[in-house]
Protein backbone atom coordinates (compact mmCIF):
# COMPACT_ATOMS: atom_id res chain seq x y z
CA UNK A 1 0.00 0.00 0.00
CA UNK A 2 1.28 3.38 -0.71
CA UNK A 3 1.17 6.39 1.30
CA UNK A 4 0.62 9.34 -0.81
CA UNK A 5 0.78 12.43 1.98
CA UNK A 6 3.43 14.76 1.49
CA UNK A 7 4.08 15.63 5.39
CA UNK A 8 7.30 14.13 7.15
CA UNK A 9 8.03 15.69 10.15
CA UNK A 10 11.02 13.66 10.52
CA UNK A 11 12.00 14.08 7.05
CA UNK A 12 15.53 16.74 6.87
CA UNK A 13 14.37 17.56 3.20
CA UNK A 14 11.81 19.88 5.03
CA UNK A 15 13.68 21.89 7.48
CA UNK A 16 15.09 25.18 7.19
CA UNK A 17 18.95 25.32 7.04
CA UNK A 18 20.48 27.48 9.56
CA UNK A 19 21.45 29.87 6.53
CA UNK A 20 18.22 29.64 5.05
CA UNK A 21 16.78 30.49 8.30
CA UNK A 22 18.51 33.53 9.18
CA UNK A 23 17.81 35.03 5.62
CA UNK A 24 14.07 34.13 6.29
CA UNK A 25 14.63 35.96 9.31
CA UNK A 26 16.43 39.07 8.03
CA UNK A 27 13.78 39.53 5.20
CA UNK A 28 10.93 39.65 7.39
CA UNK A 29 12.82 42.16 9.76
CA UNK A 30 14.03 44.27 6.90
CA UNK A 31 10.27 44.18 5.77
CA UNK A 32 9.03 45.05 9.47
CA UNK A 33 11.69 47.54 9.40
CA UNK A 34 10.84 49.51 6.36
CA UNK A 35 7.07 49.42 6.96
CA UNK A 36 7.96 51.76 9.72
CA UNK A 37 10.10 54.03 8.43
CA UNK A 38 8.09 56.44 6.17
CA UNK A 39 4.55 57.16 4.54
CA UNK A 40 6.05 56.14 1.18
CA UNK A 41 6.07 52.47 2.72
CA UNK A 42 2.97 53.00 4.32
CA UNK A 43 1.25 53.96 0.88
CA UNK A 44 3.71 51.23 -0.85
CA UNK A 45 1.95 48.22 1.83
CA UNK A 46 -1.23 50.15 1.36
CA UNK A 47 -1.52 49.30 -2.35
CA UNK A 48 -0.19 46.04 -2.35
CA UNK A 49 -2.92 44.99 0.27
CA UNK A 50 -5.62 46.51 -2.21
CA UNK A 51 -4.00 44.06 -4.90
CA UNK A 52 -4.03 41.18 -2.49
CA UNK A 53 -7.38 38.84 -2.47
CA UNK A 54 -8.36 36.18 0.06
CA UNK A 55 -9.07 32.59 -1.12
CA UNK A 56 -10.81 29.64 1.13
CA UNK A 57 -7.90 26.96 0.63
CA UNK A 58 -9.00 23.33 0.85
CA UNK A 59 -8.17 22.79 4.65
CA UNK A 60 -10.54 25.55 5.41
CA UNK A 61 -8.38 28.03 6.08
CA UNK A 62 -8.67 31.80 4.96
CA UNK A 63 -4.93 32.41 3.07
CA UNK A 64 -4.57 36.31 1.59
CA UNK A 65 -2.54 35.61 -1.55
CA UNK A 66 -1.40 38.88 -4.30
CA UNK A 67 -3.40 39.34 -7.18
CA UNK A 68 -1.99 37.50 -10.51
CA UNK A 69 1.29 36.21 -9.15
CA UNK A 70 3.69 36.07 -11.03
CA UNK A 71 5.99 33.52 -9.15
CA UNK A 72 4.61 30.31 -8.20
CA UNK A 73 5.73 27.23 -6.67
CA UNK A 74 3.58 23.92 -6.68
CA UNK A 75 4.17 21.23 -5.05
CA UNK A 76 2.07 18.59 -6.18
CA UNK A 77 1.44 16.95 -9.63
CA UNK A 78 -1.93 18.08 -9.52
CA UNK A 79 -0.77 21.58 -8.89
CA UNK A 80 1.54 22.06 -11.44
CA UNK A 81 -1.11 20.21 -14.13
CA UNK A 82 -3.66 22.91 -12.90
CA UNK A 83 -1.21 25.97 -12.98
CA UNK A 84 0.04 24.90 -16.83
CA UNK A 85 -3.74 24.35 -17.73
CA UNK A 86 -4.13 27.98 -16.74
CA UNK A 87 -1.30 28.97 -18.72
CA UNK A 88 0.56 29.75 -15.72
CA UNK A 89 4.00 28.31 -15.77
CA UNK A 90 5.68 27.66 -11.66
CA UNK A 91 9.13 28.83 -11.03
CA UNK A 92 9.05 25.50 -8.89
CA UNK A 93 8.02 21.96 -8.32
CA UNK A 94 7.89 18.95 -6.62
CA UNK A 95 8.55 15.36 -8.54
CA UNK A 96 6.36 13.42 -9.82
CA UNK A 97 5.78 10.56 -8.39
CA UNK A 98 8.41 7.97 -9.55
CA UNK A 99 9.80 10.91 -11.47
CA UNK A 100 12.87 12.59 -11.35
CA UNK A 101 10.77 15.72 -12.10
CA UNK A 102 7.48 16.42 -13.87
CA UNK A 103 5.24 13.92 -14.57
CA UNK A 104 6.34 12.49 -17.96
CA UNK A 105 3.06 13.59 -19.32
CA UNK A 106 3.81 16.81 -18.30
CA UNK A 107 7.94 16.89 -19.41
CA UNK A 108 7.54 19.48 -22.48
CA UNK A 109 5.55 21.86 -20.53
CA UNK A 110 7.33 21.91 -17.44
CA UNK A 111 11.00 21.84 -19.12
CA UNK A 112 13.40 23.94 -17.23
CA UNK A 113 11.19 24.14 -14.19
CA UNK A 114 13.59 23.45 -11.00
CA UNK A 115 12.58 20.74 -8.74
CA UNK A 116 11.86 21.82 -5.56
CA UNK A 117 10.92 18.60 -3.83
CA UNK A 118 9.71 15.52 -4.07
CA UNK A 119 6.29 13.29 -3.14
CA UNK A 120 8.09 13.09 0.08
CA UNK A 121 7.47 16.70 0.44
CA UNK A 122 9.38 19.71 -0.31
CA UNK A 123 12.82 21.23 0.00
CA UNK A 124 12.31 24.32 1.84
CA UNK A 125 15.43 25.71 1.25
CA UNK A 126 15.39 25.68 -2.51
CA UNK A 127 11.56 26.85 -2.16
CA UNK A 128 13.23 29.84 -0.34
CA UNK A 129 15.60 30.53 -3.36
CA UNK A 130 13.07 30.47 -5.43
CA UNK A 131 11.59 33.59 -4.12
CA UNK A 132 7.83 32.87 -4.85
CA UNK A 133 5.08 35.04 -4.86
CA UNK A 134 2.91 32.41 -3.82
CA UNK A 135 2.85 28.27 -2.56
CA UNK A 136 0.33 26.16 -3.88
CA UNK A 137 1.00 23.40 -0.97
CA UNK A 138 -1.41 20.13 -2.87
CA UNK A 139 -2.47 17.69 0.05
CA UNK A 140 0.79 19.05 2.61
CA UNK A 141 -0.60 18.70 6.04
CA UNK A 142 2.36 18.59 8.04
CA UNK A 143 2.03 21.68 10.25
CA UNK A 144 5.59 22.37 10.91
CA UNK A 145 6.53 22.53 7.32
CA UNK A 146 3.53 24.44 5.84
CA UNK A 147 4.38 27.34 8.76
CA UNK A 148 7.70 27.60 7.64
CA UNK A 149 6.42 27.91 3.69
CA UNK A 150 4.12 30.33 5.01
CA UNK A 151 7.10 32.41 6.70
CA UNK A 152 8.00 32.44 2.88
CA UNK A 153 5.08 33.15 1.06
CA UNK A 154 1.61 32.77 1.07
CA UNK A 155 0.44 29.16 1.28
CA UNK A 156 -2.61 27.39 0.00
CA UNK A 157 -3.22 24.27 0.74
CA UNK A 158 -5.46 22.92 -2.54
CA UNK A 159 -6.29 19.16 -2.18
CA UNK A 160 -8.52 18.15 0.20
CA UNK A 161 -8.84 13.95 1.37
CA UNK A 162 -11.46 13.35 -1.33
CA UNK A 163 -8.34 14.36 -3.72
CA UNK A 164 -11.38 16.07 -6.27
CA UNK A 165 -9.49 17.58 -9.26
CA UNK A 166 -12.09 19.77 -10.25
CA UNK A 167 -12.23 21.77 -6.74
CA UNK A 168 -8.19 21.69 -6.80
CA UNK A 169 -8.56 23.40 -10.32
CA UNK A 170 -10.88 25.88 -8.96
CA UNK A 171 -8.75 26.88 -5.79
CA UNK A 172 -5.72 27.10 -7.98
CA UNK A 173 -7.90 29.26 -10.82
CA UNK A 174 -8.90 31.36 -7.69
CA UNK A 175 -5.23 32.10 -6.53
CA UNK A 176 -3.67 32.44 -9.36
CA UNK A 177 -6.10 35.00 -10.55
CA UNK A 178 -7.92 32.68 -13.51
CA UNK A 179 -11.12 31.58 -12.32
CA UNK A 180 -13.07 32.14 -15.28
CA UNK A 181 -10.34 29.96 -17.27
CA UNK A 182 -10.58 27.35 -14.64
CA UNK A 183 -14.43 27.66 -15.42
CA UNK A 184 -13.91 27.15 -19.46
CA UNK A 185 -12.06 24.15 -18.68
CA UNK A 186 -14.26 22.25 -16.52
CA UNK A 187 -17.15 23.00 -19.06
CA UNK A 188 -15.22 22.19 -21.67
CA UNK A 189 -14.43 18.64 -19.82
CA UNK A 190 -17.92 18.09 -19.56
CA UNK A 191 -18.76 18.64 -22.64
CA UNK A 192 -15.74 16.08 -23.79
CA UNK A 193 -16.94 13.72 -21.17
CA UNK A 194 -20.87 13.91 -22.62
CA UNK A 195 -19.29 13.58 -26.30
CA UNK A 196 -16.89 10.53 -25.49
CA UNK A 197 -20.08 8.77 -23.93
CA UNK A 198 -22.04 9.04 -27.33
CA UNK A 199 -18.83 7.70 -29.05
CA UNK A 200 -18.69 4.38 -27.12
CA UNK A 201 -21.35 2.61 -28.52
CA UNK A 202 -22.09 -0.95 -27.53
CA UNK A 203 -19.15 -0.06 -25.32
CA UNK A 204 -21.17 2.43 -22.83
CA UNK A 205 -21.45 1.07 -19.55
CA UNK A 206 -18.85 -1.62 -19.75
CA UNK A 207 -16.62 -2.43 -16.47
CA UNK A 208 -13.20 -1.22 -17.05
CA UNK A 209 -9.78 -1.85 -14.70
CA UNK A 210 -6.98 0.11 -14.40
CA UNK A 211 -3.92 -1.33 -12.59
CA UNK A 212 -0.28 -0.06 -12.67
CA UNK A 213 2.59 -2.40 -12.67
CA UNK A 214 6.02 -1.90 -10.67
CA UNK A 215 8.97 -3.77 -9.26
CA UNK A 216 6.81 -4.38 -6.10
CA UNK A 217 4.39 -6.29 -8.74
CA UNK A 218 0.79 -5.51 -10.07
CA UNK A 219 -1.48 -2.56 -8.21
CA UNK A 220 -5.27 -1.47 -8.75
CA UNK A 221 -6.40 1.75 -8.54
CA UNK A 222 -9.61 1.87 -6.33
CA UNK A 223 -12.18 4.65 -5.47
CA UNK A 224 -11.07 7.94 -4.13
CA UNK A 225 -8.19 8.30 -6.64
CA UNK A 226 -8.12 10.53 -9.92
CA UNK A 227 -8.67 7.96 -12.38
CA UNK A 228 -11.69 6.63 -10.68
CA UNK A 229 -13.22 9.64 -10.99
CA UNK A 230 -12.92 10.40 -14.73
CA UNK A 231 -13.86 6.84 -15.31
CA UNK A 232 -17.19 7.61 -13.12
CA UNK A 233 -18.03 10.56 -14.99
CA UNK A 234 -18.20 8.47 -18.59
CA UNK A 235 -20.17 6.22 -16.49
CA UNK A 236 -18.01 3.15 -16.42
CA UNK A 237 -18.92 0.14 -14.19
CA UNK A 238 -15.60 -1.06 -11.86
CA UNK A 239 -14.91 -4.93 -11.10
CA UNK A 240 -14.44 -6.26 -7.54
CA UNK A 241 -12.53 -4.50 -5.53
CA UNK A 242 -12.34 -1.28 -7.59
CA UNK A 243 -16.03 -0.31 -6.30
CA UNK A 244 -14.44 0.03 -2.93
CA UNK A 245 -12.30 2.75 -1.53
CA UNK A 246 -8.97 2.16 -0.80
CA UNK A 247 -6.74 2.55 2.05
CA UNK A 248 -4.01 4.04 0.15
CA UNK A 249 -3.40 5.22 -3.42
CA UNK A 250 -3.24 2.03 -5.01
CA UNK A 251 -3.83 -2.01 -3.67
CA UNK A 252 -0.87 -4.75 -4.26
CA UNK A 253 -2.05 -7.64 -5.74
CA UNK A 254 -0.17 -10.94 -6.05
CA UNK A 255 0.25 -12.79 -9.04
CA UNK A 256 -1.97 -15.30 -7.33
CA UNK A 257 -4.95 -12.83 -7.25
CA UNK A 258 -4.13 -11.23 -10.62
CA UNK A 259 -7.65 -11.84 -12.01
CA UNK A 260 -8.87 -9.37 -9.64
CA UNK A 261 -7.16 -6.79 -12.31
CA UNK A 262 -9.85 -8.52 -15.02
CA UNK A 263 -12.54 -6.51 -16.78
CA UNK A 264 -14.32 -5.56 -19.78
CA UNK A 265 -11.40 -3.69 -20.48
CA UNK A 266 -8.24 -3.12 -19.04
CA UNK A 267 -5.62 -0.22 -18.91
CA UNK A 268 -2.53 -0.92 -17.17
CA UNK A 269 0.79 0.58 -17.81
CA UNK A 270 3.98 2.04 -15.50
CA UNK A 271 4.72 5.30 -14.13
CA UNK A 272 7.45 5.83 -16.96
CA UNK A 273 7.99 4.65 -21.09
CA UNK A 274 11.57 3.88 -20.03
CA UNK A 275 13.31 2.76 -16.90
CA UNK A 276 13.17 -0.41 -14.82
CA UNK A 277 10.06 -0.71 -14.13
CA UNK A 278 9.14 -0.50 -17.98
CA UNK A 279 11.07 -3.55 -18.60
CA UNK A 280 9.33 -5.72 -16.04
CA UNK A 281 6.01 -4.90 -17.27
CA UNK A 282 7.49 -6.86 -20.15
CA UNK A 283 7.63 -9.83 -18.04
CA UNK A 284 4.09 -9.54 -16.66
CA UNK A 285 2.53 -9.82 -20.05
CA UNK A 286 4.37 -13.19 -20.56
CA UNK A 287 2.91 -14.51 -17.35
CA UNK A 288 0.28 -17.08 -17.67
CA UNK A 289 -1.90 -16.11 -14.99
CA UNK A 290 -1.94 -12.81 -17.40
CA UNK A 291 -2.26 -14.22 -20.31
CA UNK A 292 -5.33 -15.92 -18.96
CA UNK A 293 -7.30 -12.46 -18.16
CA UNK A 294 -10.59 -11.95 -20.41
CA UNK A 295 -9.60 -9.02 -21.36
CA UNK A 296 -6.08 -10.17 -22.69
CA UNK A 297 -7.83 -12.82 -24.31
CA UNK A 298 -10.36 -10.27 -26.85
CA UNK A 299 -7.38 -8.08 -27.16
CA UNK A 300 -8.78 -5.62 -25.05
CA UNK A 301 -5.87 -4.26 -22.64
CA UNK A 302 -4.54 -0.85 -23.43
CA UNK A 303 -1.10 -0.10 -22.58
CA UNK A 304 -0.97 3.56 -20.45
CA UNK A 305 1.20 6.59 -18.83
CA UNK A 306 0.71 5.55 -15.21
CA UNK A 307 2.01 9.26 -14.62
CA UNK A 308 -1.20 9.97 -16.16
CA UNK A 309 -3.49 7.72 -15.43
CA UNK A 310 -2.36 6.25 -12.09
CA UNK A 311 -0.87 9.09 -10.28
CA UNK A 312 -2.28 12.11 -8.30
CA UNK A 313 -3.78 13.26 -11.78
CA UNK A 314 -5.49 16.87 -12.49
CA UNK A 315 -7.00 19.01 -15.25
CA UNK A 316 -4.71 18.34 -17.94
CA UNK A 317 -4.27 14.62 -17.31
CA UNK A 318 -8.31 14.50 -16.97
CA UNK A 319 -8.90 15.57 -20.77
CA UNK A 320 -5.72 13.26 -22.08
CA UNK A 321 -7.40 10.57 -20.44
CA UNK A 322 -10.52 10.49 -21.89
CA UNK A 323 -9.12 11.28 -25.08
CA UNK A 324 -6.70 7.83 -24.41
CA UNK A 325 -10.79 5.95 -23.31
CA UNK A 326 -12.12 7.08 -26.91
CA UNK A 327 -9.40 5.95 -28.87
CA UNK A 328 -9.17 2.58 -27.12
CA UNK A 329 -13.23 1.80 -26.64
CA UNK A 330 -15.03 4.46 -29.54
CA UNK A 331 -17.01 3.04 -32.03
Amino acid sequence: MENTDMSSNHSPRTRLTAVAALTLASALTLSACGSDSSDDSDSSSNAKNAAAVTVTDASGAEVKVPANPKKVIALSEMDLDSSLALKVKPVGLSAGRGQKGAPEYLADQAKGIPVVGAVTGPDVEKVLQAKPDVILAGQLADQQVLKQLKGIAPTVVTIDRTKDWKKSLEITGKVLGKSDEASAFLKDYDTKAADVKKNLGDNAGASVSVARYSAKGTAVMQQGVFISDVLKDLGFKRPGIQNKKGEGHSTPLSDEDLKQIDADWLFIGTLGSTGPDAGLFKELKGKAAYKQLDAVKKNHTTEIDGSKWTSLGGAQAAVSVLEDVEKAMGK
